[in-house]
């Protein structure tokens, strides 16, 4: 092998996936913890003396306890360097999410224990299997009360279709956490919480008849659980798991970092490393073929005193050198890389060089756009992004006319980094673009963000309409001035969207008009047919 493919399969690149309140982000600063990355764990709602979690840096984030953005955490954990992208939990975000999930490998999919298989966590979980992405499960918060761990599994397989594997096992029931039974060794691990919960966990492994001492009848269950699972054959199998036919399951507490170090043990052992990614034509790219990358995120003002401008480069192939000079595929221009970091949530530090799987920060980037591909030598792009299907509206106004400039390039600004979606229209004007988000919530990062980081405060007027298709320009004049109907222009890739008010509306006129084209978006929830 050569070095770059080497470097290669010692990448680890994964995302953490849940529903809103699972614990992603307390998994995220406890899986840096372990992995000796930072010294003590942060939370989400923390108590008084711990601190909030890395990943979330945003005012706005800490203040309402919810991950908005994306964050890249990078560490080195048995002789392994993980390459962790933190993503927004909340629905309203799943556009970001989606984004994501196109830069990683692998997934670690987070469900509480009390509640299973939740919405937003089945959501996501259909973004990996769309893009055949493995997913690793951690059944969180078992030092809480919740329900029966083979009900969890029975669970997991009916709504996924995932074989469910048990890695670890746990010792008690939900709110009665002693520790795991790990499956692959046989060993037995007592957990010891630590004061506040914001450092490593004490494990110590117990003699089974240790174990029957302390544990009595958790321990005989446990086994007779661990028995059962044998018996049906639910052991992990790491051709099923990467043909994302089954699922490797452990059990834990992410913030007690009760099982966190087994997790990332379980991703050098079970986590594929990069492999080859095919092109928009379908060729393959390989892994020590010259460099490639696919931008996947870009966020401006991470740094308060720059106030620039960072993009986010999955390194697909070759090796990054810092100061190369690459060629944009959108394009066709040179890009020159010498500010090149690694990103450790607000923290940066200088990167030289870069492997596949590796996770590259750009610095004013201003150019690049998620999507995006650079590469070196013989040309290659990337399949795009897509856009997910807005549900919600509304026209953006600056409330200051003085502020009109620091308004306009605000919105290119958000735009740009994919935080909302730009419609415009000759009819509209510029100065009152239709915001189009996944989620309402999005709207209120939009005027944080504008207020706090272009100093325009904006009003916002509610539109009526509730979901869009793509169209083309022979459909434009049999929607011009229809009732309940609008055509607009989207900003970041010139397509045409025909809004409507409700389904009754838009059947309506498309009855009317047979010839009319109307095109669903990806993650329409209208469940409308093609």
């Amino acid at each position: 092998m050569t070095d770059i493919t080497e470097e290669g399969h010692r990448r680890r690149t994964f995302a953490v996936i849940s529903h809103p309140d699972a614990g992603k982000s307390t998994m995220t600063e406890a899986l840096a913890l372990h992995a000796s990355a930072i010294s003590a764990a942060g939370a989400v709602h923390g108590k008084a003396g711990r601190r909030g979690v890395t990943s979330d840096w945003m005012d706005l984030e800490r203040s309402r306890g919810i991950s908005i953005t994306s964050a890249a955490l990078r560490f080195d954990y048995r002789g392994h360097v993980f390459n962790l992208v933190d993503t927004p939990g909340h629905a309203d975000f799943s556009e970001d999410t989606y984004r994501v999930l196109a830069a990683v490998d692998c997934a670690v999919m987070l469900i509480d224990a009390a509640k299973g298989m939740e919405p937003q966590t089945m959501k996501l979980f259909q973004v990996c299997r769309h893009r055949r992405i493995p997913v690793i499960t951690f059944v969180n918060k078992w030092d809480r009360p919740g329900r029966e761990a083979l009900e969890l599994l029975d669970e997991i397989e009916e709504r996924t279709g995932l074989r469910p594997t048990p890695v670890t096992w746990p010792l008690g029931t939900a709110g009665h956490f002693h520790g795991v039974i790990d499956r692959v060794t046989g060993r037995a691990v007592r957990y010891t919480r630590t004061p506040g919960g914001a450092t490593r966990a004490q494990e110590d492994e117990l003699t089974p008849e240790q174990a029957h001492a302390e544990l009595g009848h958790d321990w005989e269950r446990a086994g007779e659980e661990v028995s059962l699972l044998s018996a049906i054959g639910a052991d992990h199998d790491q051709k099923s798991f990467e043909a994302h036919e089954s699922t490797p399951v452990l059990f834990g507490a992410a913030l007690p970092n009760f099982g966190v170090a087994r997790l990332l043990d379980a991703m050098v052992e079970l986590a594929p490393p990069p492999a080859a990614r095919p092109d928009v034509a379908g060729a393959v790219r390989p892994l020590d073929a010259p460099f490639s990358g696919l931008v996947f995120k870009v966020q401006a003002n991470m740094d308060r005193a720059h106030r620039d401008r960072i993009a986010f480069v999955r390194v697909c192939s070759g090796r990054f050198e810092r100061g190369m000079v690459l060629t944009h595929a959108a394009t066709g221009r040179p890009f020159a890389t010498k500010y090149a970091q690694s990103v450790f949530g607000q923290e940066r530090t200088t990167l030289d060089e870069a492997y596949p799987g590796d996770v590259v920060g750009l610095v004013n980037a201003s150019a690049l756009r998620p999507g995006d591909t650079l590469y070196e030598g013989s040309a290659v792009s990337f399949p795009p992004i897509p856009s997910f299907a807005p549900e919600h509206f509304a026209v953006a106004r600056a409330r200051d006319s003085s502020k009109a400039k620091q308004f306009r390039r605000g919105i290119d600004q958000l735009d740009a980094e994919g935080v909302i979606q730009v419609l415009r229209s000759d009819l509209r004007g510029d100065q009152a673009p239709v915001l189009a988000a996944v989620g309402p919530m999005q709207f209120e990062v939009v005027q944080h963000r504008l207020s706090a980081e272009f100093g325009a405060q904006i009003s916002l007027d509610r539109l009526d309409y509730t979901l869009a298709r793509r169209t083309d320009a022979a459909s434009i004049p049999l929607l011009a001035g229809r009732r309940g109907a609008e055509v607009l222009e989207r900003g970041r890739d010139q397509a045409m969207l025909a809004l409507f008010t409700d389904q009754w509306r838009m059947r309506t006129i498309m009855r009317e008009n047979p010839g009319l084209v109307l095109e669903p978006l990806i993650a329409d929830t209208s469940q409308e047919p093609r």
